[in-house]
């Protein structure tokens, strides 16, 4: 037996401009830091990130366990980190010895509980966590060199430009919703991908790819992951408000700030790697 989907209690105004905000800033921190202070900015910019969603995430989905979900995911984030910011030549793989060694915590973690209730969503929801901060720290390299700093640039403006559009657009006309009970619209989406495209083409003399189509390309792959990934927090942020009996929310209080969060960073956390692929390819 199925169950329901979830209703939406939010108007559309509450559920999408503070995300919109949100990604502003975040997108805002991630190009102004690195601007002023070089690495180190950049390091700083993505750690906020990955502390903050880690302290969303928790709270929103009910992970049981609360104090070791959270430094289990805040000790994940600082090893992702680590290990792409330490090593001369960093790569990508390094993040599975992370990721493994993050697994084996969480498990533990949640296996030490007292009374261990809800284990298997609670395991399930500190892997993801995982996956994300680790996704995040990808942005470490997208701008670790003095060239590709241009290039990390137009990357974080598309993303940031594809969230806004997405949302403003649904505001006004989430139409065809692309989820029931969602104020998520296919017009939206495809507006996301549109503003994704434009900002990498008309960035190609400021570090994106040169060639026009190649440029496009770029950008509509970055929207369109940052688009679908802003429906799978719009999903959780309706869940989230739905009635207090099926809603996966602890703290109602932290909803608003949290949801946003959660909104905003979920997308950036999926394009870093996505961004880092085409961009070695192309």
């Amino acid at each position: 037996m199925t169950s329901p989907a979830p209703q939406a209690v939010l108007p559309a105004r509450e559920h999408h401009l503070p995300a919109a905000g949100v990604a502003v800033l975040a997108v805002g921190l991630l190009a102004g830091l690195p601007e002023a202070l070089g690495d180190l900015g950049r390091l700083a910019a993505v750690l906020v990130l990955q502390l903050g969603l880690v302290l969303a995430w928790v709270l929103v989905t009910g992970i049981q366990g609360f104090a070791g979900s959270l430094a289990v995911g805040a000790a994940a984030a600082v090893a992702a980190d680590l290990a792409l910011v330490l090593p001369e030549r960093p790569a990508l793989g390094k993040l599975l010895v992370v990721q493994g060694l993050g697994f084996l915590a969480a498990v533990l973690q949640q296996m030490l509980r007292r009374r261990r209730t809800d284990l298997v969503a609670s395991l399930a929801g500190s892997v993801f966590l995982l996956t994300t901060v680790s996704s995040l720290a990808a942005l470490l390299l997208l701008g670790r060199s003095s060239s590709g700093h241009g290039r990390a640039l137009i990357a974080l403006l598309a993303v940031g430009a594809a969230l806004v559009v997405g949302h403003l657009v649904d505001v006004a006309l989430p139409r065809p919703q692309l989820a029931d009970d969602v104020p998520r619209g296919l017009l939206g989406l495809a507006l996301a991908v549109a503003a994704g495209a434009a900002v990498t083409f008309l960035g190609r003399s400021a570090g994106g790819p040169a060639d026009a189509r190649l440029a496009l390309v770029y950008g509509a792959a970055l929207g369109g992951v940052a688009g679908l990934m802003a429906l799978v927090g719009s999903y959780l942020s309706v869940e989230a408000n739905a009635d207090p009996d099926e809603s996966v929310l602890i703290d109602e209080s932290a909803a608003p700030w949290a949801l946003a969060v959660i909104q905003a960073v979920l997308p950036l956390a999926a394009c870093g790697p996505v961004a880092l692929a085409v961009q070695t390819v192309l």
